[in-house]
């Protein structure tokens, strides 16, 4: 079974894997339009305290996990808190399931527009496109969505299909250095932009007055929720981490890269947003109204080298989601693997098929079909693409992070946690004693606030 699952070659292609499973949508598209919400500064300067206070803390603890154990989420927690926890990873796995198989129609989406914008840079922006009626169109074109989700399946499934190394890491240290070239290439014509000081400003000037409770609990479920945390991806993706490696360097690296990369796109949107007259009052509509309505026409009509730019982004955007999409499937994966004795190419197949049953209703969700365009179990959310995104958001996330914290801080002993993170491999700057009452008290209080909050009202989705 080891030998099926295998090992990161290196610590770097580990970092990049993870990281990449980390770098997805909630960077590009919702970091900056909480951050747009919420009024920058104050909530930003939050955002990150929670990032160090919270979403470092438990990446290492899921990252132990892992390794300490050799499993998947499953088998890890059975091992490491006890033979009940396996039920919390089971329910990492379900969530992993769940959120894959809506997150691909997403993905299909950057697709869209890359073929778009390809066409545009031939032959010009069409003068007078609305592209709000662009995505309205794509989204409710059944064949279309089915199409490109599909093909957004297919690809996930063929870099799980080889395996960690020659699958995953592969990729990851292919795409991660040509997405982190494009954002660099994008942040260096959004800071020639005339909005741009203004933007930086807004981003990095805290304003505490203007900063609403709301914020703040957003400010911390956001730190949880890009991290890929509470759903039994790092504790996968820390199974395959070698002895020799530093599990406390790569968390700081993971959580670094992902913080980075989050701002860098937020400097980008703002310097967007405060460059076109009138742009600010188009972003609070929805999540999807910078990336994927406002934007395509703005690179042709105001953004510097737009007309490259453009198809690169969606370039991005796609691969961003795809390293978000391969660790989702290899969670699902890994857990057949391991507990089913199931070898990794049938696994792999047969998992990302089920998925793909589901990716079907939530694509289909946009069209008028009877039940999966309707399905309403939660206040304000219509359709089967919002209930399953609303559930994972807001309940499964949540609560299996708060069970992780709990088994790892709780029911692991001290000796078990310590011999992980503390080697000769060590950085100097971390110390376990105040890792240890994070995970234990500061955690777990965050993470249930969030829970509360879910209860209270709150939507995080």
């Amino acid at each position: 079974m080891t030998e099926q699952r295998g090992n990161w070659t290196s610590s770097a292609g580990f970092v990049l894997a993870a990281t990449g499973s980390a770098i997805g949508l909630g960077n590009l598209w919702k970091f900056p339009f909480i951050t747009w919400e919420n009024n920058g500064g104050a909530f930003v300067l939050v955002y990150l305290v929670c990032i160090a206070a919270v979403g470092l803390p438990i990446m290492m603890a899921e990252l132990l996990v892992g390794r300490k154990t050799q499993k998947s989420a499953v088998g890890a927690l059975k091992e490491a808190a006890g033979p009940a926890w396996g039920l919390v990873g089971l329910w990492g796995v379900l969530c992993g399931f769940t959120l894959l198989s809506y997150y691909t129609v997403i993905a299909g989406w950057s697709l869209f527009y890359f073929v778009q914008t390809i066409g545009w840079t031939a032959s010009g922006f069409p003068a007078g496109l609305a592209t709000g009626d662009l995505f309205g169109e794509q989204v409710s074109n059944a064949p279309l969505q089915l199409m490109m989700s599909l093909g957004f399946s297919i690809a996930t499934v063929s870099v799980v299909y080889f395996g960690v190394q020659r699958g995953i890491e592969r990729i990851a240290r292919l795409f991660l250095p040509i997405l982190f070239a494009i954002l660099v290439l994008m942040l260096v014509s959004a800071l020639g932009m005339s909005g741009a000081g203004e933007a930086i400003a807004f981003i990095f000037r805290p304003s505490f007055s203007e900063l609403e409770p709301v914020g703040v609990l957003e400010a911390l479920g956001h730190s949880f929720f890009t991290l890929s945390l509470g759903m039994g991806a790092m504790i996968t993706y820390g199974s395959y981490i070698a002895r020799n490696q530093s599990l406390v360097k790569a968390a700081g690296t993971i959580v670094l890269l992902d913080t980075v990369i989050a701002l860098v796109a937020t400097v980008i949107m703002f310097s967007v947003i405060f460059s076109v007259a009138g742009m600010a009052e188009q972003v609070g509509g929805s999540t999807v109204g910078m990336l994927f309505i406002s934007l395509p026409e703005l690179f042709y009509t105001e953004v510097p080298f737009g007309i490259i730019l453009g198809p690169l982004f969606y370039v991005l955007v796609a691969l961003a989601a795809l390293t978000s999409t391969m660790s989702l499937l290899e969670v699902v994966t890994s857990y057949v693997i391991d507990e089913h004795g199931i070898e990794r190419h049938k696994a792999t197949v047969m998992c990302g098929s089920a998925v793909f049953v589901f990716t079907i209703f939530a694509a289909l969700s946009f069209s008028d079909v009877p039940f999966l365009s309707t399905l309403a179990v939660f206040e304000g959310k219509t359709g089967w693409f919002e209930t399953a995104d609303h559930f994972v958001s807001n309940w499964m996330l949540p609560t299996g992070g708060l069970a992780i914290t709990i088994a790892v801080g709780w029911f692991m002993t001290r000796e078990q946690s310590e011999s992980e993170l503390v080697d000769e491999t060590t950085p100097g700057w971390f110390s376990y004693g105040v890792w240890r009452f994070f995970i234990r008290y500061v955690a777990p209080v965050a993470v249930a606030a969030i829970v509360i909050a879910v209860l209270r009202g709150t939507d995080f989705s």
